[in-house]
């Protein structure tokens, strides 16, 4: 078959089914059962000699005491991962006692087979205690090692735990440079091995990190090239080289640049490594880059300068289920170029990060198998296939598996044209063993480089070796019996149930059965990014248009491109609003009595129609919006997920509640089609009525939006929609007071102006929800690993050209890594590309209009007259017809500085000290925003001590702080960035509903009284300097039972049925689905103060149980009740009222009102609190619903960034 021939089954077995893939292994596995039983006996036989005779080495000992199934092996990994790092000791201390004091080291003591491992197993143990808080009861060693401490200081404990973990990384690392590699293996090439050294380093964030690791790999390369003898590349030592090393942007989008860049650096080094007679082997990496891997590779071994050339090696991952087409591409390139290659056959490397890529992305399917034994299977057929093809290929079988071996073995009978590998540390009795028997040639794979550079190499071997599923932790436990640990991979296979491995959904299935993933679509797929190019191509000249009749015309044309006509859009007139206002007051009633069934399944067949028409969509929003493919594929997933998500909550939630009428829903230009949905869909299942007004800039989305849900079947007298200008469509809508609520998302400033227009016009009780904007920061402590901290920086503060709610600010850099972060962020920005977001190579687009740019242009050149810019990404002239602006980074010498949000490309830099970590959080606490905060540290303790103290809605820990996902992480904000509940979360159809029985308002006199007296401003500030703390207690419901008990007899039952009802609003945080890899949690707080103004003695306690439940604290008209309520608790305060609003509602620090009045004492109330400056406050009127009392906070973690996904590993453990 030709290559390219090969190359479409390559592409093509990409996500292939995994049965197909294992039905089409075993079919080509020329192994017959009883040769493949030999072979297992042969293999339980190995592993039952290693374990009486062998000598294991100090790593293999290690994983076997210390697995990842451990939580000390988990806390060692992470703490290997970060300490050597970081600069300054304060952190240094914190991270030790992180990671050490609270494991219990105890138990692995005098375990081992290893003295050296017992020894550290000793010394973590005291340090443990050393650090800890507790000491156990008799033990003096601790307490003498304690007073040891004492004296000697903590720099004791600091320097030993830093030695140990450099001793962990001279396991797995040969040298810290090549000279120091190549001296350290002399031992083992005198016994007969020979090296391939890996210069440590992972993807070039930069262009100067793509230099220096490409002189790395030079001098390298001239050094091994001293110990070539001859030019035999089989038995002299090679090199290993990452192509993502060598170049910042080794990404399938940027295929054409890293073909003209990288193929010369390549071919510049593999011709270096000809002349020395030496292998050179491309490493492996992520499945999305192997398409582009081997055009790299196909055109450097395609430079004549090679030809004759027998030393280029390819590393191969047999856990891909591409593997096997991949040899055959390899062996036919060989051929057709009439040379041999040489091909290294792994197991893989990245697999937990490939099962959380493809959930993300809502793939078909998984690039990997998922299952371990099927990796085994899959590296068996392929080193079959390999050994016959030793023709053009020369194989080296790289593995610690005694199986793998003796099959390997077995297959290639007296063909000893090949060789084995194994890693530096790893292995070493197994290859000692085989070696001397059968005198096999055997090459040992070593990283070389400093320690600090360690991390991805040591989580990967850590995560391999050290799960309890792998060989190397197997072998050395006797409780495994050897014929398990020896069991021949086929007949494991043809014994399994079912191929896919059930523990592990496909992405599709992610959320189970009530809620089916949005579809997703790969960009790194040259066949997917082709099929969608061509079907947008459609699109790239069409017009759409949006509104009917008379009203002004505004012509929409392309951010991107101002001589791009996207089309149409009619203003609505003052005659039809006042038509689609009627229409939906009529054809509420009908909608609200539909089955919820019936409405959920409309929301369905939105979501199918959505993907079906997902090109089209995909280029109006390039064309309306400036948003580049991938962050349209995004917009497009997001709005489907709405749709299945608020079908699934409506289903489950809704049987005993009830839509509210007519609502109002005001959508933005930056998520034109997703929030857009989103509100939309969330109102209509609930059973309300709808009148959507778009933003002006992408009322064409819009439009065919609403189009597509009325073909989904809502009916058009339910759904209207009204584009044209805010001020005038959108506030005649939100006075008008057949009106039962607004759902807005916007600005801060516009919010309150709706809320002001609500309170004046439309009923007191009629909800107004608001995602509003944000300064949001992310914090950057010195354990954070750059490369890490940089890609979610540059993500957060520029994808979308920060036009995000959740965009990135302000980013505060602990001050002792300042330096290093800004440098590689500057090199990292320069990298991106700027221009119209059509082209899949764009990584930032425009800005959406011309007062847009003009706006963020104001506020740079402002900073640029101070002398603030830190860095600048250069426009070119083919921006000028765009809305355009690069993006930027400033230095502030204090956060004070940022008082408003900057909604496009520009960063703000602050610094701070690791000792005024608590003052900053306390800081961005009093600008008033809560949106989203950004955590990047390996200190669990100081993420638990920033997220119990920020009061934020989103926060998100080791990850970039954007693209929050439907139902995992639901997104909304508190203080000036919303009033909640979040969108895409459980509560939100709850406040778009009331009951199915719902009570009027009381409609009484308020309680009498005297007026409130003088000092009530400072109770209720100094009330709410306390609500953090209560708000923490998990024990709020005791005390409160507790004190209800001292209260008169009625009062007392009311507030059991009211702890009762207030219960569910107060439980432990909600565990949310999402993808391995990740911890989504939704905690509800209580809001802050609450002024609990009853009708009536049993309205307040009412009223007061319900905040106080729920979190808060509580200024309530003073009741005998209430007295006896409040009477011993840290939570509230009491005071007469005489019924007067102007004063009480004027106090600081509210953030609601409880209030049973008439309707016309609430709408004065409502229209008092609107006229406040600060925060939208609350009002509750009539039976207190505990859900208006809290609010809710999303805690993202990206739990692999320090230690790989052990969670996931564990899934496919027998």
């Amino acid at each position: 078959m030709p290559l390219n021939g090969i190359r479409r089954q390559i592409r093509g077995a990409w996500l292939e089914d995994e049965a197909t893939v294992v039905a089409r292994l075993r079919a080509g596995l020329g192994l017959s059962p009883e040769h493949r039983a030999r072979i297992a006996t042969d293999a339980a036989a190995l592993v039952e000699e290693l374990r009486t005779r062998g000598r294991p080495g100090l790593m293999e000992t290690f994983l076997a005491e210390y697995g990842l199934s451990t939580e000390e092996g988990v806390a060692l990994m992470c703490l290997a991962e970060a300490l050597l790092r970081v600069p300054d000791t304060p952190t240094i201390d914190a991270l030790i006692k992180d990671k050490v004091a609270a494991a219990d080291w105890g138990r692995h003591l005098g375990l081992s087979s290893s003295p050296l491992v017992n020894a550290s197993t000793w010394a973590l143990m005291l340090t443990g205690k050393v650090l800890g808080e507790k000491e156990t009861a008799g033990w003096d060693v601790t307490r003498t090692t304690k007073r040891l401490i004492g004296r000697a200081g903590e720099p004791v404990v600091r320097s030993a735990i830093a030695q140990a973990m450099r001793v962990l990384g001279h396991q797995f690392v040969l040298g810290r440079d090549i000279g120091e590699a190549l001296e350290r293996a002399k031992g083992m090439e005198e016994r007969g091995y020979t090296y391939s050294y890996d210069m440590l380093g992972e993807a070039a964030r930069t262009a100067a990190d793509a230099q220096r690791y490409f002189l790395s790999y030079s001098k390298a390369i001239a050094a091994i090239a001293e110990r070539c003898d001859g030019h035999d590349v089989r038995t002299n030592p090679g090199i290993s080289v990452k192509l993502s090393a060598l170049h910042p942007r080794y990404e399938p989008a940027k295929r054409a640049r890293v073909l003209d860049e990288l193929v010369p650096r390549v071919a510049a080094l593999a011709l270096h490594a000809k002349n020395a007679g030496m292998g050179f082997n491309i490493d492996a990496e992520e499945a999305e880059r192997l398409d582009l891997s081997l055009d790299v590779i196909e055109a450097v071994l395609r430079n004549p300068d090679l030809r004759g050339w027998d030393g280029f090696g390819v590393v191969v991952q047999a856990y891909g289920r591409r593997a096997a087409f991949v040899l055959d591409w390899l062996h036919a390139l060989a051929g057709e170029l009439r040379r041999r290659l040489m091909v290294r056959l792994v197991k893989g490397a990245y697999w937990d990060s490939e099962i959380k890529l493809a959930q993300v992305q809502g793939l078909p399917g998984y690039p990997v198998f998922t299952r371990k034994v099927t990796t085994d299977l899959s590296y068996m057929a392929c080193a079959d296939k390999l050994l016959g093809m030793t023709d053009r290929i020369y194989p080296q079988f790289a593995t610690h598996n005694a199986h793998t071996v003796t099959a390997v073995l077995a297959m290639a009978g007296k063909d000893g044209d090949f060789e084995l590998q194994r890693l530096h540390g790893m292995g070493e009795m197994l290859h000692e063993r085989v070696r001397q028997k059968h005198g096999n040639r055997c090459r040992i794979y070593a990283p070389v480089g400093v320690h600090e550079d360690l991390l991805a190499y040591l989580v990967r071997r850590l995560l391999e070796n050290g799960a309890n599923s792998s060989f190397v932790h197997q072998i050395l436990d006797e409780d495994i019996p050897v014929e398990h640990v020896a069991r021949d991979p086929a007949a494991a296979v043809a014994a399994l149930d079912g191929i896919a491995n059930p523990r592990i959904p496909l992405p599709p299935d992610l959320y189970g059965p009530g809620r089916r993933n949005a579809r997703g679509w790969s960009l790194a797929d040259p066949p997917t990014l082709a099929g969608l190019e061509s079907a947008m191509a459609e699109f790239r000249h069409a017009a759409w248009s949006a509104g009917r009749g008379d009203g002004a015309v505004a012509g929409i044309t392309n951010p991107a491109d101002r001589s791009d006509f996207v089309g149409e859009a009619v203003e609505a007139e003052p005659s039809q609003i006042e038509q689609a206002l009627a229409s939906a007051a009529a054809a509420f009633p009908r909608w609200g009595e539909t089955p919820v069934a019936d409405r959920a399944r409309c929301l369905d067949r939105l979501a199918d129609l959505y993907e079906h028409h997902a090109p089209e969509l995909f280029a109006l929003c390039s064309r309306e919006a400036g948003k580049t493919l991938a962050d349209a594929v995004a917009e497009i997933r997001e709005a489907v997920d709405f749709c299945r998500y608020y079908a699934a909550r409506a289903r489950a939630g809704l049987a005993s509640r009830r839509g509210r009428g007519v609502l109002v829903c005001i959508s933005p230009w930056n998520f034109p089609l997703a929030i857009f949905t989103g509100q939309v869909v969330a109102s209509l299942v609930a059973g309300n009525a709808v009148i959507a007004k778009p933003a002006e800039q992408t009322p064409l989305i819009a439009a065919r939006a609403v189009r597509l849900m009325h073909e989904a079947g809502l009916p058009a007298d339910v759904l209207h929609l009204l584009p044209g200008d805010g001020a005038r469509v959108g506030g005649t809508l939100v006075c008008d007071p057949r009106v039962a609520g607004v759902v807005f998302t916007g600005s801060t400033e516009t919010a309150r102006l709706i809320e002001r227009a609500i309170a004046e016009h439309l009923a007191p009780d009629a909800p107004f929800i608001a995602e509003t904007g944000g300064i949001n920061a992310m914090i950057v402590d010195s354990t954070a690993l750059p490369e890490q901290a940089v890609r979610d920086i540059l993500a957060s503060a520029f994808q979308s050209a920060g036009q995000r709610c959740s965009a990135l600010r302000l980013l505060c850099l602990q001050e002792d890594v300042a330096p290093a972060i800004l440098r590689m962020l500057q090199g990292a920005m320069r990298e991106l590309s700027i221009g119209d977001p059509w082209d899949p190579a764009i990584d930032i687009g425009p800005v959406i209009d011309e007062e847009a740019k003009a706006a963020i242009i104001t506020h740079c050149e402002a900073l640029d007259a101070r002398g603030r810019l830190i860095a600048r990404l250069a426009p070119g002239p083919e921006h000028d017809n765009g809305c355009f602006v690069p993006p930027a980074i400033y230095r502030l010498d204090s956060i004070d500085e940022l008082d408003r949000e900057i909604f496009g490309p520009v960063l703000h830099v602050a610094t701070f000290k690791a000792s005024q970590l608590g003052k900053l959080v306390e800081r961005l606490n009093g600008k008033g925003y809560g949106l989203t905060l950004g955590i990047h540290s390996r200190v669990d303790g100081r993420v638990k001590q920033i997220t119990d103290r920020a009061r934020i809605g989103n926060i998100y820990v080791n990850r970039n702080q954007i693209g929050a996902v439907v139902g995992v992480q639901p997104f909304g904000g508190e203080g000036l960035s919303g009033t909640g509940p979040k969108a895409g979360g459980p509560h939100f159809l709850h406040r778009l509903t009331v009951p199915a029985a719902a009570d009027a308002p009381p409609t009484g006199a308020a309680v009498e009284g005297v007026r409130a007296s003088v000092d009530l401003a400072a109770r209720a500030s100094a009330l709410r300097a306390l609500q953090d703390a209560w708000d923490r207690r998990r024990d709020r419901l005791r005390l409160l039972a507790k004190a209800a008990a001292s209260c008169p007899s009625p009062a007392r039952r009311i507030a059991e049925q009211v702890l009762v009802e207030a219960a569910p609003w107060c439980g432990d945080a909600l565990t949310l689905p999402g993808p391995s890899g990740e911890s989504n949690r939704l905690s509800l707080h209580g809001r802050g103060l609450w002024l609990c103004l009853g009708l009536d003695a049993e309205s307040v306690l009412r009223q007061a149980i319900t905040a106080l439940a729920t979190g808060n604290m509580v200024l309530a008209v003073r009741t005998e009740a209430i007295d006896a309520l409040l009477s011993g608790l840290p939570c509230g305060d009491s005071f007469t009222w005489n019924g007067e609003l102007d004063d009480v509602l004027s106090l600081p620090d509210l953030a609601g009102v409880a209030l049973s009045a008439d309707l016309r004492t609430l709408g004065n109330a409502r229209r008092l609190l609107a006229a406040r400056d600060g925060p939208l406050v609350q009002l509750v009127a009539g039976h207190p619903d505990p859900a208006r009392f809290v609010t809710e906070r999303t805690l993202s973690i990206d739990i692999t960034a320090a230690g790989g996904n052990v969670g996931l590993l564990a899934a496919d453990e027998p």
